[in-house]
């Protein structure tokens, strides 16, 4: 039966100091909700047993992502959707950024928040195994303070967590620590989303020397609570990957979880996906060492070269001499990691004047050749250019089939842009089509100069990432 609503009250302070002192004054009456993706579900049902709830929606201190030397903040009532959209996220961890896909519709993504996913404590929440594997810590505010713990032990049992009846929880913490890591996700479901998960695994690894030098795995939906499979981890540590150490994974698994029979699923299904999954964790991380040992002949010649050769080889990748210089003076660099690492710090340490040359490096949004090119410069140059040029061909190949009407828009808004900056656009071009580009331009007509140098300074950054990742396999 559903809730009647004359039943219940709530109340939105509109503070987080105004929400910690009421819940401080009537510990345990109060129920904080944010996006309400949950509550809204109980409450329909007519199981919604708080009768007093208080709005923690859109507070600004628990909507902020803070990126900063070491970890990424997340506030805890950031949304899926911002999850899925902030680069840095999906850069460095995309175990989180798979789960904030997979949770719900977009509907439940725009309401649906990282902090109400943690406190409903359900042990078939898709985001977070990703958390116990990236070692998240958790902040959680009250009128006494904050406090900081490891997110790993929070969840105490089922739907029970270490968190005081006055308590909210502020904040994720990420350590910013895991770029030359594999990462494997999977949900088995009846559906890929909008979907409870039967189970689910997050897990990240990296080989060195033909062996796992460190594993890390976490499974959903096969205990009272989100479990990190440590013995299984410990197990696999140090050996090398064949079809004797799947077995070994399997047995060990088994062993760590506890699944149950309920209505999505039986403990002995949960029990055979759940060794199969790191199986199959296993076996891409073997795989993608193969691969990485691929892409390491073209590091090794590039760290070998000459300093004036390596400075030509790489410098298609950004277009700025200063940052092929900087790239060159680093070496060597040991893997794809290292080399993106790299390129980020040195693209950040440049001066604005050596960022305009690698904006000028590119050809106009719908043009082929960048605006300096010229039959003048020499053989090596023109080779640098042509490298370029063929990937600008490949970041904008959605461009040649836009209707006429929309690359008329775009030349007229490049041409706005380039008289109202002096410069011409940059965007990451790759995998946009002309229609997104375009609304994209008309967006940052309205930025001011600064605002707009530095989006483009990211974009470009973006771009040199993803060129590297093609030099690397040529």
């Amino acid at each position: 039966m559903r809730s009647n609503p004359l039943d219940y009250e709530m109340v939105a302070p509109g503070s987080l100091h105004a929400i910690v002192s009421l819940l401080a004054k009537d510990p345990g009456m109060w129920l904080p909700i944010a996006g309400g993706t949950d509550v809204m579900v109980q409450y329909a049902a007519g199981k919604l047993v708080a009768r007093k709830l208080v709005s923690i929606w859109n507070l600004p201190e628990l909507r902020r992502i803070e990126v900063t030397p070491d970890e990424v903040r997340i506030g805890a009532g950031c949304t899926y959707t911002d999850l899925r959209k902030h680069e840095a996220i999906g850069r460095e961890f995309p175990l989180l950024s798979s789960a904030a896909r997979w949770t719900g519709g977009i509907a439940n993504q725009n309401r649906g928040t990282i902090g109400g996913n943690i406190v409903n404590a359900s042990p078939a929440a898709d985001s977070l195994p990703s958390l116990l594997v990236y070692d998240a810590d958790l902040v959680l505010v009250s009128v006494r303070g904050e406090r900081r713990l490891p997110y790993a032990g929070f969840h105490t049992d089922y739907k029970k967590t270490l968190m005081a009846p006055d308590e909210l929880i502020q904040a994720v913490c990420l350590p910013r620590r895991f770029l030359g890591y594999l990462s494997y996700a999977r949900k088995v479901g009846a559906r890929h989303a909008q979907a409870i998960s039967k189970v689910c695994i997050a897990a990240l690894g990296r080989l060195a020397n033909g062996v796992i030098a460190d594993a890390r795995i976490a499974l959903g939906s096969v205990a009272p609570v989100p479990v990190r499979l440590t013995e299984t981890e410990q197990a696999v540590r140090g050996k090398a990957i064949d079809s004797d150490l799947w077995l070994l994974a399997k047995k060990t698994v088994a062993a760590e979880i506890r699944p149950i029979d309920d209505i999505r699923s039986t403990a002995k299904y949960r029990g055979v996906v759940a060794g199969n999954l790191v199986a199959e964790f296993l076996n891409r991380l073997s795989a993608a060492s193969a691969e990485r040992d691929g892409l390491k002949d073209t590091l090794a010649r590039w760290n070998d070269l000459p300093i004036d050769d390596a400075i030509k080889m790489i410098l298609p990748c950004c277009g700025s001499k200063a940052w092929a210089q900087g790239m060159a003076a680093r070496r060597p660099l040991a893997d794809e990691a290292a080399l993106l690492a790299a390129s980020n710090e040195t693209w950040h340490n440049l001066a604005r004047s050596e960022w305009m040359e690698a904006f000028h490096s590119h050809p106009r949004i719908g043009e082929s050749r960048p605006a300096n090119s010229s039959s003048t410069q020499s053989l090596p140059v023109l080779s640098s250019i042509d490298q370029s040029v063929e990937w600008s061909a490949q970041e904008q190949r959605n461009i040649g089939d836009a209707e006429a009407v929309v690359k008329t828009a775009l030349a007229d808004a490049n041409r706005e842009y380039e008289q109202r900056f002096n410069r011409i656009f940059i965007v990451c071009a790759t995998g946009k089509s002309a229609s997104e580009i375009l609304e994209t331009l008309r967006r940052r007509l309205k930025n001011d100069a600064e605002t707009e140098l530095h989006e483009a300074a990211e974009q470009q950054r973006h771009i040199t990432q993803i060129r590297l990742r093609k030099w690397l396999q040529e």
